[in-house]
């Protein structure tokens, strides 16, 4: 896989400190169910980082300070980890708001027959990877199938309730581009979804996140293999808006990896870039359970443009209309 790292590193980015801590996005591992083209992970069902048990007490330790109020759980496919019931059952009882960022496919795999009802059952907000409402650019972008067992997914969580307002158990979808380009207006996107997806297949959720690519790890590298990198990068750049720079996540959320290192977001972790803390290389989350965080410098380069172009983006869609 080409490093985008030698090209990103040169690309200036107006510097960002961080705001009050809301919330604590948790890396349990990188292995994965899919191989998606876009994704900045660079997940796979041949990737072995998991986070064990040691470090899954040591988040837990951190939640129970009562600093966050969310936990943000991501992969991989979370779901595959070993210790991700304990870690959602444990967080739920102590009263903090958790997400799944999942891939929907995961709930045919063997072992997770009963997933969609454990989840339902603590109330877990699902965020769900859904790069389109048609068939061929989903299973272009994530593999032959997918779409359709990305809808029984959908149907599945829709049964139990999810996307309904009662019991008001939420299903907010994301999407992500085919290619390098910008995501389109969320508002008029999600509008769409909406009608395609009930219209067809009687599928109901909340929210659409609309997700810029980043250009990093395997959408990164493919970028480079095919001469788009530079054209790309420069998109992103003459579509910034400063306006974007106060909403950007790295404000108010780390970002833990597997092995419980933080960093300012999720694409840090991906390139590497550790949190900036006391002047040290690399904090372990074991270190920040009093740390105040606030004012700390967020580490910046060329990447991320990809969270302030246009309307913006970031785990929570897009920045701009969720302002207003």
């Amino acid at each position: 896989m080409l490093d985008t790292w030698p090209l990103l590193e040169k690309v200036p980015f107006p510097a960002i400190r961080r705001g009050r801590l809301d919330a604590l996005q948790v890396n349990v591992g990188y292995r994965c169910n899919q191989s998606c083209v876009h994704c900045h992970v660079g997940a796979s069902p041949h990737r072995t980082e998991e986070m064990n048990g040691e470090v899954t007490d040591v988040v837990l330790g951190f939640l129970a300070r009562g600093r966050v109020s969310t936990l943000d759980i991501t992969g991989g496919a979370p779901e595959l980890n070993p210790h991700f019931r304990r870690l959602v059952s444990s967080a739920r009882g102590l009263g903090v708001r958790v997400m799944d960022r999942c891939n929907l496919t995961i709930f045919e795999v063997d072992g997770q027959d009963d997933l969609p009802e454990f989840l339902a059952s603590e109330q877990v907000e699902i965020v769900a990877s859904m790069p389109c409402y048609l068939e061929d650019n989903v299973d272009a972008q994530r593999g032959k199938g997918v779409f359709d067992g990305s809808i029984r997914g959908l149907q599945r969580l829709n049964a139990l309730g999810y996307g309904k307002p009662e019991p008001g158990l939420v299903l907010n979808l994301v999407y992500n581009p085919q290619g390098p380009s910008l995501p389109p207006p969320q508002a008029a996107l999600e509008d769409d979804y909406k009608r395609v997806l009930g219209e067809r297949h009687g599928v109901v959720f909340n929210r659409l996140y609309t997700l810029a690519n980043m250009p990093i790890q395997r959408f990164g590298s493919t970028l480079i293999s095919k001469g788009q990198f530079d054209s790309y990068l420069g998109t992103l750049r003459d579509a910034h808006l400063d306006a974007n720079l106060d909403g950007v996540m790295c404000r108010n959320l780390i970002s833990v990896d597997w092995r419980g290192f933080v960093y300012d977001c999720d694409f840090n972790q991906m390139l590497d870039l550790p949190l900036w803390y006391r002047d040290r290389d690399r904090v372990h989350l074991s270190e920040l359970l009093a740390s105040e965080l606030e004012g700390n410098p967020v580490r910046v380069a060329g990447h991320c443009y990809g969270c302030t172009a246009g309307q913006g983006s970031s785990c929570g869609g897009a920045l701009r209309e969720a302002a207003e």
